[in-house]
């Protein structure tokens, strides 16, 4: 194809250079004139277009291709046939300014463990997105991974076209596949068919080269290498790399397993493998755990020797107001000078002095005494019990009281408070928490929703939603499960939703026989069914279409169940080709290609040796696997 640059492509691409070239179709670098933006415009190479089904499924699949939105995958922006000047089918894309995966190879050579698996992480994202979908990528390979300036992941050529090419030969059109023979599928080499389990193994090689750097495969032709992948199991990782982790070498040697039933399914699967397996190698690092451990030093009040002081200081003013009014008295009757008014007060100032004394005794040191109660908030029952000893106080009562803040065991407060008193023989009240209010959600999960609500009902908890799911294992009626689950503890007044089982659920399956056995794998797949496909000879049946299915279509199956098909092989007759006068290598390929054994009978002496007879006869009707014995001289 000739290089197209300056052309205008359906009045509105304007073609600046040429930056791929590929066996299907060119890409350009190119410029929309109607928004003024760079786009990626992809050109049907000329005799491809000249194929009428090539195009219409090319054009069908660039439209589902362009139904995909993920921000991993080459958005598809336009397509269509362009009318006006050079004639070619086009599709528009958005133009990724990078280097391919390819190009990241060839330059560093093999990964590091996590940036392999951050770089797979994306590229199965993708692939999910895709699979949900029901579209398969059919050629994932190193050169369809993009890698943006900004070191986004794109994934380009979605399912475009590459099916039949692929089933049909890999002679004539050996050129065009090389590059991407060593990613395909055993049932893609064998029988030209692709689901999502041929993306799986094909991005299980590509993790293969990241992580070994080198392809599991190498050979002198694509025939050679397509061989190894149909009859070779791919070699172990640690073969190659021996730090590489036991579980991510188990999980990529699954998704390359030959047999496409023990891959994972999809690639969310495949995804969601890897991302536990990124889990383990990079875990989050444990929280710390700080426990407060808050010291208590009670306040310890010793009041006895300071009250015995000011007692005997009342007293022996006490005395000396005694004294002094017997001096007194004496002086007057010496002197004579006595009267009643002055009797009468001296007496009260004995009894005041008497009163005092007495009363002092009694508050500081006698019955009339108050302990003060030490301060025990933040502390233990243990903590607060030897505060309280020295000071005789032995009554202790204890309250518990829920406390989102404060820790079980740890005394919130006290009546009465630290710094108040209480009488001898008095009590103190410490309220302790029981820590954060909460209830245990009990096991649900069987139970009647009747069942269920009563036994939340018992707790100071509140149903609020029941919804359906279907489910395969829980009888219809029954709960599923609980949010929150069972075995977590809530809050009071926390409301919980029970999920509730509608039963299996069952999926209307059409009958597929005499259809494409590809179409069935892929829609039977997508619908969540376990497809098994075994395949035969069949006369009436074209190659490629069902024979048969069980169960039988027509019906409703429980989802996820499995679904055999019969694939046709075609006829087991073939016809014996005309091979005189051909070379006796290619004659016995030919005969073998056909699964045909051959006899070779030899005559005269010359090197180059060519077919003079065959037998049975050129075009005689034969089972495959017969014996065809041909003479060369």
């Amino acid at each position: 194809m000739s290089d197209l640059s300056g052309e205008i492509i359906d009045n509105r691409y304007q073609l600046i250079r040429q930056i791929a070239t590929g066996g299907m179709a060119s890409i350009y670098e190119a410029v929309d004139t109607r928004l003024d933006r760079k786009v990626a415009v992809k050109i049907m190479h000329p005799h491809l277009a000249q194929d009428d089904a090539f195009v219409s499924r090319f054009i069908r699949e660039a439209k589902a291709a362009a139904a995909l939105s993920h921000p991993n995958i080459v958005a598809v922006q336009d397509q269509g046939w362009n009318q006006n000047g050079v004639p070619a089918v086009f599709l528009v894309m958005e133009l990724i300014e990078g280097h391919t995966l390819r190009e990241y190879l060839n330059e560093r050579g093999r990964f590091e463990i996590k940036d392999a698996i951050n770089y797979l992480t994306p590229i199965l994202s993708a692939l999910a997105a895709a699979h949900a979908l029901g579209i398969v990528h059919r050629d994932m390979k190193p050169e369809n991974i993009l890698v943006s300036k900004e070191g986004r992941i794109k994934i380009a050529d979605f399912g475009l076209a590459r099916g039949e090419l692929i089933g049909s030969t890999m002679t004539a059109e050996s050129s065009v596949i090389l590059g991407s023979v060593s990613y395909l599928s055993p049932e893609q080499v064998q029988r030209g068919i692709a689901d999502a389990r041929s993306d799986v193994y094909a991005v299980g090689i590509v993790a293969f080269e990241m992580l070994t750097g080198e392809k599991p495969f190498i050979g002198d032709s694509p025939i050679q290498i397509a061989y190894m992948h149909v009859n070779q199991e791919i070699p172990s990782l640690r073969s190659k790399r021996n730090e590489i982790p036991e579980a991510l070498d188990a999980l990529i040697g699954r998704a390359t397993d030959r047999d496409p039933d023990k891959r994972p399914r999809n690639a969310g699967e495949f995804l969601a493998a890897l991302e536990t397996i990124s889990i383990d190698l990079d875990p989050k690092k444990n929280q710390l755990k700080l426990d407060l451990d808050l010291p208590v030093e009670p306040i310890r009040e010793k009041p006895r020797g300071k009250v015995k002081k000011i007692v005997e200081e009342v007293v022996e003013k006490t005395i000396e107001v005694i004294e002094d009014s017997k001096s007194l008295k004496r002086s007057e009757e010496k002197k004579h000078k006595s009267s009643k008014r002055v009797r009468r007060n001296r007496k009260v100032a004995i009894v005041l002095a008497i009163a005092l004394g007495i009363g002092a005794w009694y508050t500081l040191i006698g019955p009339g005494s108050r302990i003060v109660v030490p301060s025990t908030v933040g502390g233990s029952y243990d903590d607060a019990v030897a505060a309280f000893n020295p000071l005789g106080i032995t009554s202790v009562k204890v309250e518990k009281r829920f406390d989102e803040e404060i820790a079980k065991g740890t005394i919130i407060e006290s009546i009465p408070p630290g710094g108040g008193r209480i009488d001898n023989g008095g009590s103190v009240t410490l309220i302790i928490s029981k820590g954060p209010e909460r209830y245990l959600i009990p096991v649900l999960k069987g139970l009647t929703p009747e069942a269920a609500k009563s036994a939340i009902g018992k707790l100071p908890l509140t149903v609020r939603n029941v919804s359906e799911a279907f489910n395969s294992e829980v009888p219809q009626g029954f709960v599923i499960s609980s949010s929150p689950e069972a075995g977590l503890q809530v809050k009071r007044d926390s409301v919980v939703d029970l999920v509730v089982s509608k039963g299996i659920e069952t999926v209307a399956v059409g009958s597929y026989v005499g259809k494409s056995g590809d179409q069935a794998l892929n829609e039977l797949t997508s619908s969540g069914f376990n497809v098994e496909s075994t395949y035969a000879f069949d006369e009436k049946i074209l190659a490629g279409a069902v024979i048969s299915q069980n169960p039988k279509g027509d019906g409703s199956i429980p989802k996820g169940a499995k679904i055999s098909l019969v694939v046709s092989k075609g006829s087991q007759y073939v016809f014996i080709p005309n091979v005189f006068s051909i070379d006796e290598a290619k004659a016995i390929k030919a005969l073998k290609d056909l699964e045909l054994k051959v006899i070779v009978k030899k005559l005269g002496s010359k090197k180059l040796k060519k077919v003079t007879n065959i037998s049975p006869k050129v075009g005689s009707k034969v089972k495959r696997g017969s014996t065809v014995t041909i003479t060369v001289g």
